[in-house]
């Protein structure tokens, strides 16, 4: 059997089939895309082409499962980083209003790439900027929050350029 005829026959249904399984577009598209390349590289060793159906959605559901543990990692990170965010937020006391109070053009920025963990470049397309403009808009951002949390909350700065200190937002309020 030839990828086409395959493409023509299970397509919709293994599309769908994905769809079901993972609950999000965009993933299913990358998970179906991946599946057909499989089925493409590896058709030749099916053997019996009255097991083709089978085969074909066995190596859907592996490719689910590959995009489940690859989630499953990304959300062990997240969590990670929450847990430590949580922890230094108590000590950090005044980090969400220094957040909410950068200009727009920086705080969009920060956000999509320290918030929701985008890469520089992909924000880069998002914002429709530069590369350098966004790494410039994080520096500067950067900037803005040290110098706010030196003046509030009385931090001091290593050099490595890392808070150190204890809080003492009294002043900040």
């Amino acid at each position: 059997m030839e990828t086409q005829k395959i493409w023509e026959q299970f397509n919709e249904e293994l599309y769908f089939f994905i769809l079901k399984k993972v609950q999000h577009e965009t993933a299913a598209n990358d998970i179906f895309q991946n599946a057909f390349l499989k089925i493409h590289k590896n058709l030749n060793q099916v053997k019996e082409e009255e097991k083709i159906k089978a085969w074909v959605f066995q190596i859907a559901r592996n490719e689910i499962a590959n995009h489940f543990k690859k989630e499953s990692k990304y959300i062990a990170q997240v969590e990670e980083m929450e847990e430590i965010i949580s922890e230094k937020n108590q000590a950090y006391c005044c980090f969400d209003r220094f957040i909410n109070d950068l200009p727009p053009i920086y705080r969009e920025t920060v956000d999509l790439v320290y918030i929701k963990g985008k890469k520089q470049d992909e924000a880069a397309k998002i914002l429709a900027i530069s590369l350098a403009n966004v790494k410039a808009r994080i520096r500067r951002s950067k900037d803005i929050l040290k110098e706010k949390f030196s003046l509030c909350c009385k931090y001091e700065f290593d050099e490595n350029g890392s808070l150190i200190g204890e809080p003492d937002c009294s002043k900040c309020k």
